[in-house]
């Protein structure tokens, strides 16, 4: 169940930031974060009702440290999916993302078996392929965008990625340390934990709210599918091990770069196509194990 429960909140994973990072490109990305965030709010308190679970001070510590971190990942790869192209910064920021549990996991004991270990380092090796496209502009370069100011900047959003990797990484060991028996109240602060961050940094740099109306069915999709993600990964945490739980939801990159294509026109290079397939084969190996 947790491979089913990971592979869920990688899909919604990947499909919300694509929408948060389409929308960035025309509005604030401070401002998205922090509507998407309260709108995701507004489904995840009847959640937490239906789930129930024991309010502890391991929930709201582990879950606003959590938030906190996922705060920061939020913003950088909306920044960076606004920048560059989605085909490159996605899985970029996937690789620390599951590098940073996997290892948490592997240091605390827990211990996947051969198989599902190969299948780590496959699905690792996966997102490295499908983050090395070749530069659009170079010769013979078979990735790129019908996107005339993404060509222009082809390694933009490359900074901001690797430290949302670094961010979601802890994000996601944080929120998986909160305890079993809480049901959904560490993901409760988490949100509450990110919203005090981003509020704060909104209300000493006073963002622009510029094309804000036309974008909040767009936030709104990308703040409802967060809250999904985070409930089925939390989910995912209690019934599998977190080293194994975190490579399956970091594989979000391959729904990204695929509405990338899909919807933007970014052309996927051979490596990124054999990354996707790797990725396939590597779940299998997860499960299998």
């Amino acid at each position: 169940m947790e491979v089913i429960l990971g592979l869920c909140a990688a899909i919604a994973y990947g499909a919300g930031d694509f929408a948060g990072g389409l929308v960035s490109r025309r509005a604030n990305v401070l401002i998205v974060v922090a509507l998407s965030q309260v709108i995701g709010s507004t489904i995840l308190i009847p959640a937490i009702i239906v789930v129930g679970g024991e309010l502890t001070t391991s929930a709201m510590g582990w879950g606003a440290v959590s938030g906190i971190a996922g705060g920061v990942g939020v913003i950088l790869l909306y920044t960076g999916l606004s920048r560059g192209r989605m085909s490159v910064v996605a899985p970029i920021t996937a690789v620390l993302a599951a590098i940073v549990p996997v290892g948490f996991g592997l240091v605390t004991g827990e211990r996947p078996s051969p198989l599902a270990l190969i299948g780590v380092v496959i699905a690792l090796g996966s997102v490295g392929l499908v983050s090395a496209a070749p530069d659009p502009g170079a010769p013979g370069g078979g990735a790129g965008t019908d996107d005339p100011d993404i060509r222009e900047q082809p390694s933009s959003g490359i900074a901001e990625a690797l430290g949302a990797g670094v961010g979601f990484g802890f994000f996601f060991v944080a929120l998986a340390e909160a305890g079993s028996g809480s049901g959904l109240y560490p993901i409760l602060f988490a949100r509450i934990g990110s919203l005090l961050l981003v509020g704060a940094i909104i209300f000493f740099r006073h963002p622009s709210r510029t094309g804000m109306r036309e974008s909040l069915p767009g936030i709104a999709v990308a703040g409802t599918l967060d809250v999904a993600a985070n409930v089925l990964y939390l989910l995912a945490t209690r019934q599998g091990l977190l080293s194994l739980v975190a490579v399956l939801t970091s594989m979000y990159p391959a729904t990204t770069v695929l509405l990338a294509r899909t919807v933007l026109s970014e052309r996927l290079a051979r490596t990124q196509a054999v990354g996707l397939v790797l990725a396939t084969a590597a779940v299998a190996l997860i499960a299998t194990g």
